[in-house]
Order: C-alpha cells, then sequence, then structure tokens
C-alpha cells in the first residue's frame, strides 16, 4: 500500500473536485432548472438549500474559501438527512440504506473531511 502513498494528495484533490462539480450540479438542477422537471418556488428552503449547492459546491469545486464553503455544505446535508430522510420508524431511523439517505450522509461526511482539510492541491487557495 505504500506505493498508493505518493498519489494521497492528488486523489484528495480528485475527490474534492469531483464532490464539489457533483454537488453544484444538484444546484444548477434546482435553481437554473436544467435537466430537471421543476424548480423550488423563490425563497423557500429548498430554494436557499439549490443555493447552497450552485455556490458551495462550485467554491469546493474551485478550492476557493473551501474550508467555509465545505462546511456550510457538510452542515446543509447533516440537516437535509435529519429533516427530510431521519425517518422515526423502528430500523429506518439508523440505516441510511433503509430511509434512502446515503447521499446525504455521505456528501455530510466527505465535506466535513474537505471541510477539515481545505483545498489541498489544484485548488485556488495557497496553503
Amino acid at each position: 500500500m505504500n506505493a498508493l502513498e505518493k498519489l494521497a494528495n492528488p486523489a484528495y484533490a480528485l475527490m474534492r473536485i469531483v464532490t464539489g462539480s457533483m454537488f453544484c450540479f444538484h444546484g444548477v438542477q434546482k435553481i437554473l432548472g436544467l435537466f430537471s422537471q421543476s424548480q423550488p418556488a423563490f425563497g423557500t428552503q429548498m430554494w436557499f438549500g439549490g443555493i447552497i449547492e450552485l455556490f458551495g459546491g462550485l467554491a469546493v469545486m474551485l478550492g476557493f474559501q473551501t474550508r467555509t464553503a465545505a462546511f456550510l455544505c457538510s452542515g446543509m446535508m447533516a440537516v437535509a438527512y435529519i429533516q427530510f430522510k431521519w425517518k422515526f420508524q423502528l430500523g429506518a431511523m439508523l440505516f441510511p440504506a433503509i430511509n434512502q439517505g446515503e447521499l446525504a450522509a455521505l456528501y455530510s461526511v466527505v465535506f466535513l473531511l474537505i471541510a477539515c482539510r481545505g483545498a489541498g492541491k489544484w485548488g485556488l487557495e495557497k496553503g
């Protein structure tokens, strides 16, 4: 496994870029209505979520104000998981595979990691 250690920084950067771009695309769908059946009404909770997805995902992808953007995105996805996926049914509450909250839980944890580590390689930030 030591052979892969030299790829740790580029792999982290690739994870940050891909995660940010996929998250940004969710915002594009909500805010711009591209590749989407509907758009949330202006000023609703879903609309604000789309704004965070669009601009937070873009910032994470570019490595600009990465820690702040990723922390905001992580918190938003934790709230989304609890509010929309955490069902108060025996078993469903604890297992994202059952309550269909896998994506929200995973985004929340990945963005928390990015908030802790920062932009890393290939970002607009230095340091």
